[in-house]
């Protein structure tokens, strides 16, 4: 049996998973999904920043489109080493599509307008 906590919504429920992936302790629906992702496939979205051009924002944070899968964070890390913004952005625009070919995109979760330089 595995203990855990449901990070789905404020309440926090504490879920236990057995082997046969028999969830108790959820009080909705989606502590159920989640208790038997964390089990089946870990997954989390990836918030970071890459390097840029500009004097001004030397760096811009950004973020996975979807959740990636937990064994893959510190690969897409590496990846992201390599990464240098220089084009103006908005916020949502892809930096990397398909990053580490995993079908999800890195976006960008702030703007680098025409100001800076």
């Amino acid at each position: 049996m595995k203990s855990m906590t449901c990070i789905i919504c404020p309440v926090g429920c504490q879920i236990d998973v057995d082997q046969d992936m028999n969830v108790i302790g959820n009080r909705c629906p989606r502590g159920k999904v989640y208790a038997i992702t964390e089990m089946t496939n870990p997954t989390r979205t990836l918030t970071s920043t890459v390097r840029t051009a500009f004097k001004d924002l030397p760096r811009l944070p950004v973020k996975t489109s979807a959740p990636i899968p937990k064994g893959l964070i510190f690969e897409i890390m590496k990846d992201m080493d390599d990464i240098l913004v220089q084009n103006h952005v908005k916020i949502g625009d892809v930096i990397v599509k398909d990053i580490h070919q995993t079908g999800i995109d890195l976006i960008a979760t702030r703007s680098i307008p025409n100001q800076y330089l």
